[in-house]
């Protein structure tokens, strides 16, 4: 059975996770640091291998900043995905790192909603994608029930399909930037405007893991 990664411990990583905590609620953040895990989880599944077939350092600031646009360093003049991208990028060349790598996490939070598109742009797009959609339960069958409950017990779940929800709503009423028609935040702003509810909360709670 294969154990929980460890966080990597880099000066970079430290900075993305201090940037993530101390700008999004403690729900999304979990969220963030799960999606990496599951995102390890789904590489090792498909037989990827780190350092050969895709980049655990760029999984990793991948996933734990993939929702900075959904948090309050955001300044809410365009969709969450591209601002969150581009504090991501903003981070990562303060810390020296070099261009295919800024642009490579870009591109990753920048598409992370966007279904067909990410899993066609690489290792690190699909990886970061995947390891989203498998803390909503999507394809995440093959998840053994143990190293779940690990990663649960560590980085709990705290309703965060609801608050992850809230959060991306209050940055797509910011501006009429922020939520363009035929978007991913402006679907979740009119199903939460019409029903209160949106479907990814739906899923999301009668999901495998619940909200």
């Amino acid at each position: 059975m294969q154990v929980i990664s460890a966080l990597p411990d880099t000066s970079v990583a430290q900075a993305a996770v201090r940037l993530a905590q101390s700008t999004e609620a403690p729900s999304v953040f979990n969220h963030s640091v799960r999606s990496y895990l599951f995102g390890e989880l789904v590489a090792a599944h498909e037989g990827m291998r780190a350092g050969a077939d895709y980049d655990a350092d760029a999984l990793f600031l991948g996933c734990v900043l993939h929702d900075l646009g959904a948090g309050s360093a955001a300044p809410g003049k365009e969709r969450f995905e591209v601002e969150g991208a581009d504090l991501a990028a903003a981070l990562l060349t303060e810390h020296g790192c070099e261009r295919p790598l800024v642009d490579g996490v870009w591109e990753a939070i920048a598409l992370h909603t966007s279904m067909g598109i990410a899993d066609r742009r690489g290792a690190l797009c699909h990886l970061v994608r995947s390891g989203v959609g498998a803390d909503f339960g999507r394809n995440a069958e093959f998840i053994d029930e143990e190293i779940a409950a690990g990663i649960h017990a560590r980085y709990p779940r705290l309703s965060m399909a609801r608050t992850l929800m809230d959060a991306i709503v209050a940055h797509a009423q910011r501006s009429p930037g922020a939520a363009p028609p035929y978007t991913f935040p402006n679907q979740v702003l009119r199903e939460r405007q019409t029903d209160g509810i949106t479907l990814l909360e739906l899923a999301a709670t009668h999901g495998r893991w619940g909200d």
